[in-house]
């Protein structure tokens, strides 16, 4: 059994977590499929930049969830420090 804690955010942020990285699936999907096809490197360029953005978000979200949950609940184990790593490792 892991000592780490479970990721603790709220449905609607789970959901939207996974709305974002199901869009980056989408966009890296096409990017591949943009490459294989041999098209223009601006396209592939703007494609890889937005399924990044995707990404990066969706990490944000995580790390902002837990970072609000360890707020309400200091006592609940979750550690800041830990969370701040977290958060500039997406940096």
């Amino acid at each position: 059994m892991s000592d780490r804690a479970p990721l603790r955010i709220d449905e609607q942020e789970r959901a939207e977590v996974i709305t974002r990285l199901r869009r980056a699936e989408g966009q890296i999907a096409g990017v591949i499929r943009m490459l294989e096809a041999e098209r223009d490197c601006r396209d592939v360029v703007t494609q890889l930049a937005a399924a990044s953005r995707a990404l990066d978000r969706a990490g944000f979200a995580v790390v902002a969830g837990g970072l609000r949950h360890c707020l309400e609940d200091p006592a609940g184990g979750g550690d800041p420090a830990e969370l701040e790593r977290l958060f500039l490792s997406l940096a």
